[in-house]
């Protein structure tokens, strides 16, 4: 956490990530998985962290990366849903932390409005008052089905979904999610890895909203707030990186930055923003 820095210099740099805030016109909030873990959500950083939520897959010699790939869901469908449908519950039993709020809240504020680009997948912007149409979920999103057989591009909610998940085993033990239009088994809309057969139609309207929000902020000071966005999948990293806005990067782990526009905070996200939101009187 702070520790990586002498206490006084922490405190300058919240004051100066506070300024920018303050200032800003524009707001754009970069959240990767490190957004979620002081709402609760498991830290998968490395086999390890996820051995530690799921220790029945260290047992099978089964990393995230194994897991998260859409070949289950022809090999073995139940294990597919196991893994899905217990993250797709406790997705939905986990509130979101006070942060959310407060970034919603900032973004509020600005002229030309706030715009969330995001790597997860658990729709806890949404929860936390984020209009739809202020996010890009980059990789998909568990709260909306897919065919796997890709039948269709159809995309729909899956609001109405019920799950049982066997714990131990970590298998689906009630009956498959279906495909409406021709049986198959449904899938979640996630990019997973080695992933060709993901329907890309709802985060294309997504994208195509966030180039319009940057060509409508064009000119406005914006400031880029990224939180918890690792080095080992970087899109949201890369994404932050690239637009010309001041950089707040906060991040426990990887959060050096070589921009000289930008403000590095080692430090949680909800811990960062609660200190940021201190300096604030907005």
């Amino acid at each position: 956490m702070a520790e990586a820095l002498p206490d006084d210099e922490y405190q300058s740099r919240i004051e100066q990530a506070a300024g920018l805030i303050a200032s800003a016109e524009a707001l754009l909030i970069g959240a990767g998985a490190g957004m979620g873990v002081d709402s609760g959500l498991p830290d998968f950083r490395g086999d390890e962290g996820f051995w530690r939520a799921y220790p029945q897959f260290r047992q099978l010699g089964l990393s995230f990366v194994d897991l998260a790939n859409p070949h289950w869901f022809d090999e073995d469908p139940q294990r597919a849903w196991g893994f899905y449908g217990h993250r797709f519950e406790l997705y939905r039993r986990t509130e979101p932390h006070a942060g959310f709020k407060l970034l919603k809240r900032w973004g509020q504020r600005c002229p030309a409005g706030s715009f969330v680009f995001t790597s997860n997948v658990d729709g806890h912007f949404q929860r936390a008052g984020f209009a739809a149409e202020q996010l890009l979920e980059c990789h998909g999103s568990i709260n909306h089905l897919q065919c796997s057989a890709c039948c269709s591009d159809a995309i729909w909610p899956a609001a109405e979904l019920g799950l049982d998940v066997d714990e131990q085993a970590l298998r689906l033990s009630s009956p498959l999610p279906r495909c409406p239009h021709c049986g198959a088994v449904a899938r979640p809309n996630i990019l997973m890895f080695g992933d060709s057969h993901w329907l890309a139609g709802r985060f294309q309207r997504q994208a195509q909203r966030y180039r319009q929000w940057l060509r409508g902020a064009a000119g406005a000071r914006l400031v880029v707030i990224e939180l918890g966005a690792g080095s080992a999948v970087p899109t949201v990293r890369h994404q932050c990186e690239s637009l010309p806005g001041e950089l707040i990067r906060i991040n426990p782990h990887d959060w050096a930055c070589d921009r000289e526009d930008s403000v590095s905070l080692p430090s949680g996200a909800l811990l960062a923003l609660r200190a940021i939101g201190a300096k604030l009187a907005i």
